[in-house]
């Protein structure tokens, strides 16, 4: 295992890059939890059916696959900047298009839009978070997007319960904010840089021989043994651990009303609840990842997150339950979820496999979420335990798969430009 870099002075400049660029997770929530609340919103005054909402909601999701892959593949290629210009454009078009929209044709169309954009920009972004930050402040940078992706839930629920009751204004309203927040964004990204160290690795790349030049990323990535176990290892992590996250997620209320009893009111609050104790331990995230600590906290969090869906397994599905569950996964969320991912991804790629090492693993994950939440609601009907009890054991597997990543940890793939250089252009 590598040593830890020393502490590094993080500047306000440091900050503002980070954040802009990491504005990429607020986004990326944000469109997923304004479409939730929206369609409810826009189903009878446009007249939407259950088919609508249910495929409308399923093609966000494969957009953002389908973007990630291929963000993470052109952010690689053409550079960070250029590729989360672009899809801050998008972004904006499909969000104003979504906010304006008098017939379902244009919701399709806003939609994979919003989607492909939000999915494009998340690899691409961490990575020019990553590459940028002063060393042994790396890590903290990456995780203040993890910050800035609870904030883009909060503020999304909180739009949702101040405009709830005004029907089709109040969905024009919440994709409004999408709309204004992406401006804004692409506004301040102008002032933002091409990632340095892109730049050298891909200048180094150009002095490669065509042979090695040619190669594919996915290619190198697959037939490269440095490359291919973090890679493996690193879809294993995500993909099952984001299977339990994503039917949490999307199925949390579902499950209190149709399998505690409870009430939407409830879920609601308690999900709010939730959600400012992960913002809290999002940034004590920040302050320990950099640290010899870090694994430490990655086993609180792995125990905290298998507890999450072990409590309603072992002791039924109620109100109290869920709520223990939800609030013992909050360390989960923290400390071996996505942040820890994020983190991952930028230590054990060179420069030029790094964004598209990220963009396919993120496609991978939200694709099988997406199957497995056509088939959750069925679960749920049969058994809610059985279905608890299923997702424990995916999260302790992904676990697993979380320490195998850590004693890969030595092989930093950021030291050289050579490393990045023999990636195909």
């Amino acid at each position: 295992m590598s040593a830890t870099p020393p502490p590094a002075a993080v500047t306000a400049k440091d900050w503002f890059r980070s954040g802009v660029a990491g504005m990429a997770s607020y986004l990326d929530a944000a469109a997923i939890v304004s479409t939730g609340i929206a369609l409810v919103l826009y189903q009878e005054p446009l007249g939407l059916s259950a088919g609508q909402i249910g495929a409308l909601s399923s093609m966000l999701t494969f957009a953002i696959a389908v973007g990630a892959l291929v963000g993470g593949r052109l952010g690689d290629r053409y550079g960070r900047r250029r590729v989360f210009t672009v899809t801050m454009v998008l972004l904006v078009t499909g969000s104003a298009l979504l906010a304006a929209a008098p017939n379902a044709a244009l919701l399709y169309a806003g939609i994979l839009l919003v989607g492909f954009a939000s999915g494009a920009d998340l690899p691409v972004s961490i990575a020019l978070i990553s590459e940028e930050a002063p060393e042994g402040a790396k890590g903290k940078l990456v995780g203040l997007s993890q910050v800035l992706w609870y904030g883009g839930i909060l503020g999304s629920q909180l739009i949702g319960v101040l405009i709830g009751g005004m029907g089709e204004l109040g969905a024009r309203i919440i994709y409004g904010h999408l709309a204004v927040v992406a401006l804004v964004v692409l506004v301040l990204r102008l002032r933002v840089p091409e990632s340095r160290q892109w730049i050298a690795e891909r200048n180094a790349a150009e002095e490669v021989p065509s042979a090695a030049g040619n190669a594919s990323a996915v290619r190198r990535l697959l037939g490269d043994r440095r490359y291919l176990l973090p890679f493996l290892a690193l879809a294993g992590f995500y993909c099952l651990s984001n299977v339990a996250a994503n039917t949490k997620g999307q199925f949390g209320t579902y499950m209190y009303v149709n399998a505690a009893g409870s009430t939407v009111q409830i879920a609601s609050a308690l999900g709010l609840a939730a959600q400012i104790v992960s913002v809290g331990l999002a940034i004590v995230f920040m302050r320990v990842v950099d640290g010899p600590r870090r694994m430490r906290w990655y086993t609180i969090g792995a125990i905290g997150f298998v507890g999450e869906f072990a409590l309603p397994a072992v002791f039924g599905v109620s109100i109290w339950s869920l709520a223990l569950g939800n609030l013992v996964g909050t360390l989960g969320l923290a400390f071996a979820f996505e942040a820890i991912y994020k983190v991952w991804t930028q230590e054990k790629f060179p420069t030029l496999l790094r964004s598209t090492a990220q963009g396919t693993t993120i496609a991978l994950a939200r694709v099988l979420a997406a199957v497995v939440a056509l088939w959750t609601p069925l679960l749920v009907e049969i058994g809610p335990e059985f279905l608890f009890a299923s997702l424990a054991v995916l999260v302790a597997i992904s676990m697993g798969f979380g320490y195998a990543i850590d004693r890969m940890h030595g092989r930093r793939a950021e030291a050289t430009p050579s490393a990045g250089a023999v990636e195909a252009r």
